[in-house]
């Protein structure tokens, strides 16, 4: 698979970056359009890969914490490096510190932002290194049937956005292009964003896109392949995010200014209308785990691939129009992989047996819901019960920290739990994720974030949403993590669900009286 893929895009050049991402730059990207897939086939999503093209080295595959046993088990060892981020490491410094002075690096300007191609050039111009431009094939086609959400769900109107933006812009991000035009697609696989382009002008707004648009007054709809003659006849000054807007059609635009987009800000901060309405799904949610966790404990011999079709059918059950990404049914060792993906039929949950689930839905407003349960089938050991009780104290501090609007971070939340971790540590245990990302659009969103990225170092707001999932992993033995997705109010934090920790599991002589009292809060069965 490699050595094709290598000679189908590039030639004369010494390294090729192969990114995870399509030309829309989403986090998580259909396998079908994941270049990366299909040289390295490495299913985790988020990774990048650098093909060197020296006899003497393998390809190189970044992947950060979640997926580090993940990547060995699924690629070729022989041919492929994993090399493992830590947690705060920069992928993209990591990927310069690998290629040689004087050569070229090849790039598919469509399929990376403006500014991270403009952080390779600066980086890598130190020691004599050229990027070059290298394009592929765009995303296929699409002719699905949109959904335009009603503002009853949404709490604002596009035109009422927009008023926010004031300056003419290019919104090339789904996720954001979704949230501006309150348009979903529910057909997809794992998320319900919208591929396209807005233009927004001082007199209309413009989408280019290949999805059936319902009618509508709000803006205009043209096709897609329209855009990139369209953009040439417009003299006027257009605001684009650099971050965002890809290399390619950053270069397309004659009359351009810089502005960090604030509709990722917006869409962060949830209206009253998308409060109440994640209220709602995330008690649907809560009753498809329900059930699911009763069929576990009802079902004699139950595998990993059951428990995942019995918990979309409670789903679907409960309204959802759609999973928001692929669930995770996690037994004993399996639990050990933040991101396990398999769902096996041969793994059988029998007495004894820990099974993790993490997953999440959309219903029709279109946000995604995210939590994650541990049971246990018959009697835990001791070491589960420590464990998980050790994981659910870090939840019970983190949630109950004591946020200042506007002032705290969700770096420090972050910072405060792995404090808190290192006075409590088992051994052959780690924490080796962040502890919570933002939910909306997609089940991953930015900001907020509480983790030791960058990314996490921006104040908590008044009506974000975000999880808070610590974990304990040791791949030889298994992995517990616990999320609650929550929403900050007058500078509490507080859960959307009110699903059940697993009493079995407890061990309540570790808890404080304090800890005791938070835990009453919650549900326990």
């Amino acid at each position: 698979m490699t050595q094709s893929f290598r000679q189908d895009i590039v030639n004369d050049i010494d390294y090729l970056l192969v990114n995870s991402t399509n030309e829309f730059l989403l986090e998580y990207t259909p396998l079908s359009e994941n270049d990366c897939y299909k040289l390295t086939s490495f299913t985790g999503g988020v990774g990048d890969a650098l093909v060197c093209y020296k006899p003497t080295q393998n390809t190189k595959l970044f992947v950060d914490g979640r997926f580090h046993t993940q990547a060995d088990l699924e690629v070729d060892l022989s041919k492929i490096d994993v090399v493992k981020l830590e947690i705060g490491q920069s992928q993209d410094e990591m990927i310069c510190t690998m290629i040689e002075p004087h050569s070229t690096l090849g790039i598919n300007t469509k399929k990376v932002s403006q500014k991270r191609l403009e952080f390779f050039e600066t980086l890598l111009k130190e020691i004599d290194v050229k990027v070059v431009p290298v394009l592929s094939d765009t995303v296929a086609k699409t002719s699905e049937l949109a959904t335009i959400i009603d503002k009853s769900l949404t709490g604002l109107s596009l035109k009422e956005k927009c008023e926010k933006l004031k300056k003419p812009c290019l919104i090339t991000n789904s996720e954001e292009l979704s949230y501006l035009c309150n348009l979903r697609e529910f057909n997809q696989d794992y998320a319900v964003k919208i591929d396209g382009k807005v233009l927004v002008l001082e007199d209309k707004v413009i989408l280019f896109t290949d999805y059936k648009i319902p009618e509508t007054d709000e803006f205009e709809v043209r096709e897609l392949n329209e855009f990139y003659e369209f953009i040439k006849t417009i003299n006027d000054v257009i605001y684009v995010d650099k971050s965002t807007i890809s290399a390619y059609d950053y270069s397309v635009i004659k009359n351009k200014k810089d502005a960090k987009s604030i509709i990722n800000e917006m869409k962060s901060v949830k209206t009253k209308e998308e409060i109440e309405h994640l209220k709602y799904c995330f008690s649907m949610t809560d009753k498809a785990l329900m059930e699911t966790r009763k069929f576990i404990e009802e079902t004699p011999k139950v595998s990993e691939h059951d428990i995942d079709v019995e918990l979309e059918k409670n789903f679907r059950k409960f309204g959802a129009k759609s999973l928001s990404f692929k669930s995770i049914i996690a037994k004993n060792k399996n639990a050990a992989l933040p991101h396990y993906s398999e769902n096996s039929t041969t793994e059988i949950v029998g007495d004894g047996d820990l099974v993790l689930i993490d997953c999440g839905a959309y219903y029709e407003g279109g946000l995604a819901t995210d939590i994650t349960r541990v049971f246990v089938k018959g009697e835990p050991t001791e070491l589960h019960k420590k464990v998980y009780t050790t994981v659910l104290k870090m939840f019970l501090n983190a949630f109950n920290y004591q946020v200042v609007e506007g002032v705290t971070q969700g770096f420090e939340i972050d910072k405060f739990t792995r404090e808190y971790l290192n006075n409590n540590s088992i051994d052959g245990f780690s924490f080796s994720h962040g502890l919570g990302h933002g939910i909306g659009v997609c089940v991953h969103e930015a900001p907020p974030n509480l983790s030791k990225n960058p990314v996490a170092k921006t104040p908590l707001k008044n009506s974000q949403c975000f999880t808070i999932e610590p974990g304990l992993y040791n791949e030889n033995e298994f992995g517990i993590r616990l999320e609650n997705s929550c929403y900050l109010e007058n500078g509490v934090i507080k859960s959307f669900s009110n699903m059940c920790y697993e009493k079995k599991l407890v061990d309540y002589s570790m808890l404080t009286d304090v800890e005791k009292e938070w835990l009453s809060n919650f549900e326990v069965l």
